[in-house]
Order: structure tokens, then C-alpha cells, then sequence
């Protein structure tokens, strides 16, 4: 049996950028690594969107970016100037290409497909079982949530759900210089609804149909709004579907263990995705730089948040808890936060890298009656 240093279970956003992140840097070149998950990435299978000031470790693979996006809702509709920030897109089959072209130069990182059944600790090792073969290492991080956590009574479960069309139209229809944040001119009857637009090109664009709920839907009603959309707000009658992707991230302030002695959880698996909006990328990205430092001074590897920054936790819950509780639909609160406050401020805010001045005026700008109380009930839960 052959031991590594490092192995990283799932070749998702999470285990494929701890990857890269330790590539480049040379401190972890004679590092042995094995990349464990129960299918070759082949294929454009998702679509990541994130927002930052600075260019990132992927920049060299950002499809396409918009410093100015739309907001629709009955409440408020705009253009927003996104600067000093800028949206921008990955595809999938360019992140994983990516990274795996670069993985595939070094000696030192191996990669296997199976399909991970057990995570356990021995005494001074991780140990995964795939398909009845063991594998250890110094540590494991884990991306791949086995089983389900319990939803305590006290704790909310919500999904973001959503389905997108990649289409190309005839004619040239679409001003690239402008995506669409959130549309909440679609019905809310299931619950907190949008749609959000990525124009590429003049002629092709992202369309994807997305909900906060507590359950799924039928494909065909997928795709019937986005048929909807695209014929009443984008006035299109003759295009094609290019390309298709569907999605479901848990919405939900479930502590997830972040760790178990040698297994460190990443991505949704250990909590990095963020409760109020299912936003996931960019913390993704803060937690493996900051488990990156650690390693490299020879630390254990558990990047814990600050007392100050568990704040953010509160506000996530108290969300959840009106979204759940339906005191509040989504399309007003995020219509009052865009209509009140200027653009950098929300994306701080939900970027979980706002000051308490932004926090305060944030929360000035919300409906104070309904969000108190929430908040309270939060509080002495």
C-alpha cells in the first residue's frame, strides 16, 4: 500500500484548486499527491461566477467578465457599476483542462477514478476506501459529502437549485458588455426565483433559471420558464441550446465539521459555501489559501474563522430564516439591498468582507421590523 502526503478526494472546484494552489508553489514540489473522483473530468459540466478586485489564480481561464450587470425586480430595477469589482465566468471543462494539464507534467501527483465508500483516521495517517482499495496519506481533504447531515430543529435546509441553457441566436442580440444579475420578474410562487444572464458574445449567452427553495422541480418545468424568459424578457424567437447544465447547492446553516483529525473537509463539505445566497468559488479560494499557509509551516491544516468573522453566520441565519419562514420574499430583499446601498457594499457584504459601517448600513436598508426579529430569534435559539 503505498502512502502519500497529501490526498484530495473529489476533482471538484474545491479539490481541484487545492491542487493548483499547492502546483504553484514550489515549497510542495517533492510533496506526493493523489487526486481521487468517481469520473475523469471531460466535459462542461458546471459554470462558476464570482466577483474580485484583483485577478485570481484562475484569471488566465475567466471565459468571459462584465464590470456592469442589471437587477430586475417589481421593487427596483438598474444597471449597476460593478467597479472596483469585476464578475466574471469559468466553465468548467476550461477549469479542469486547466489544472489537469498542468498536474499532468509532474511526477509527483497521481490520479485514480472509483468511488470513494469510507473516510477514517489511523494514528498518525487518513485512510479512504476505493472500491475496496485502501489509501493513506499525512492528511486527507475531503470535498465529497457521504452522507447527509442531520437537520437539527433549530437549523434550516434550503437548496439553490438551477438549470441553464447555453444559447446562440441568429441574429446579434445581446450586448456582451452587460450581464444579468439577478431578473426577479419571473413568478415567485415556488419561493424566491431569478434568472441571471452572461451575454458572451452578441449572439450567445448563459441563461440560467435559479430558486431558493426547500425541494426541486421536474425538468420540464426548468425548462419551460426558459423558454418563458427567453420569449417575454429577451424577446428571442429563433435560437439554439448549445449547451446544458443543472445544479443543486445546500442553502443552509448546518455546521458542517470542517475536520476529523487527519481528514480536512473542503468546499460545501466544510462549510464553504456561503448560507444566504449558495455563493461558493471565492471562499473556496480564501479557505485554501489559508490552508496552504499552514502547511507550509508545517501547521495543522484547520483554517478556523475568527470570533469577529462568525458574525456573518448570524446574519446568514437570519436570512434563512425569513426565507424559510416566508416573512419576506427574496426579490425585496435583494431589491432594497441594491436600491439603498452602493454596489461594493453588497458585494462586500455577501463576500463575508464587509466592515460594521458597511453592516450597519446594510442592515439600515432592510425591512428593520422583520430582520430584528429574525435576528433575535436567531440569537437566543
Amino acid at each position: 500500500m503505498k502512502q502519500y502526503d497529501y490526498i484530495i478526494c473529489g476533482a471538484g472546484a474545491a479539490g481541484l484548486s487545492l491542487l493548483m494552489h499547492l502546483m504553484q508553489n514550489k515549497a510542495f514540489d517533492d510533496k506526493t499527491i493523489l487526486v481521487i473522483d468517481k469520473a475523469i473530468k471531460n466535459s462542461n459540466d458546471r459554470t462558476w461566477c464570482f466577483w474580485e478586485q484583483q485577478p485570481g489564480i484562475f484569471e488566465p481561464i475567466v471565459h468571459h467578465s462584465w464590470q456592469q450587470a442589471h437587477f430586475y425586480s417589481a421593487y427596483y430595477s438598474g444597471l449597476i457599476h460593478l467597479q472596483p469589482y469585476t464578475y466574471k465566468m469559468i466553465r468548467g471543462i476550461d477549469f479542469y483542462n486547466y489544472v489537469l494539464n498542468e498536474a499532468s507534467a509532474r511526477s509527483n501527483i497521481s490520479f485514480i477514478t472509483g468511488n470513494v465508500q469510507a473516510l477514517a483516521n489511523e494514528v498518525n495517517n487518513a485512510r479512504v476506501l476505493v472500491d475496496g482499495e485502501s489509501y493513506t496519506a499525512n492528511y486527507l481533504f475531503n470535498s465529497i459529502i457521504l452522507n447527509k447531515p442531520p437537520i437539527p430543529a433549530n437549523k434550516y435546509f434550503l437548496l439553490q437549485h438551477f438549470k441553464g441553457w447555453l444559447i446562440e441566436t441568429a441574429d446579434p442580440v445581446f450586448k456582451d458588455a452587460h450581464a444579468t444579475l439577478m431578473d426577479f420578474r419571473v413568478s415567485q410562487h415556488n419561493g424566491t426565483t431569478f434568472v441571471y444572464v452572461l451575454p458572451l458574445s452578441p449572439n450567445k449567452a448563459l441563461v440560467e433559471y435559479t430558486l431558493f427553495t426547500g425541494n426541486t422541480l421536474g425538468m420540464q418545468v426548468y425548462d419551460t420558464a426558459l423558454k418563458d424568459y427567453i420569449a417575454q424578457y429577451l424577446s428571442i424567437a429563433d435560437y439554439r441550446v448549445v449547451e446544458e447544465e443543472y445544479g443543486i447547492i445546500p442553502m443552509t446553516n448546518i455546521n458542517f465539521p470542517r475536520n476529523e483529525g487527519r481528514i480536512i473537509n473542503i468546499g460545501t463539505a466544510g462549510g464553504q459555501t456561503k448560507a444566504s445566497s449558495g455563493y461558493t468559488f471565492n471562499f473556496i479560494q480564501k479557505h485554501i489559501r489559508s490552508i496552504v499557509q499552514l502547511l507550509l509551516y508545517n501547521q495543522y491544516p484547520l483554517a478556523e474563522d475568527s470570533f469577529f468573522d462568525r458574525r456573518f453566520k448570524l446574519y446568514d441565519s437570519t436570512l434563512l430564516n425569513i426565507l424559510h419562514n416566508k416573512k419576506l420574499g427574496g426579490d425585496r430583499i435583494f431589491a432594497d439591498l441594491f436600491k439603498k446601498n452602493e454596489p461594493g457594499r453588497v458585494l462586500r457584504f455577501l463576500d463575508n468582507e464587509s466592515s460594521l459601517k458597511d453592516e450597519i448600513n446594510i442592515m439600515g436598508s432592510l425591512p428593520s421590523q422583520v430582520f430584528m426579529k429574525a435576528a433575535l430569534q436567531e440569537i437566543f435559539r
